[in-house]
């Protein structure tokens, strides 16, 4: 078993910051990538960022926060980071993160980020 706890979330105005953290504990052995999902009211779930915990970096980005927002990992930390900058009112949502660990993916509770305007 995997557990995800998250960080991070609250209310910014448009234009602010705020970094989202996930920190991962359990059966972490074969973590293959961990990222960041959100589900606005009424919507999907939908991919945020996604990044590998072993060899390649590259990062993958919805086209929505590209240049935005930017996803790191703390191995040693087995933590997730996600930075949100110039936030829009469209960025509201429950944030969440996913780990996956060979085949299996976990999801956390979940860490609200509502933007006002």
């Amino acid at each position: 078993q995997v557990q995800l706890v998250e960080s991070g979330g609250g209310l910014v105005q448009v234009g602010g910051t705020l970094r989202l953290s996930c920190a991962a504990s359990g059966s972490l052995l074969g973590t293959v990538a961990m990222g960041w999902y959100r589900q606005a009211p009424g919507n999907e779930r939908e991919l945020v960022a996604i990044i590998p915990i072993i060899g390649s970096t590259t990062s993958t980005y919805a086209d929505s926060v590209k240049g935005r927002f930017t996803i790191a990992r703390d191995n040693a930390k087995n933590t997730v980071y996600l930075q949100m900058n110039s936030l829009k009112p469209e960025d509201t949502a429950v944030y969440y993160c996913m780990s996956r660990v060979r085949q299996v993916v976990y999801w956390g509770q979940g860490t609200q980020v509502t933007v006002s305007s």
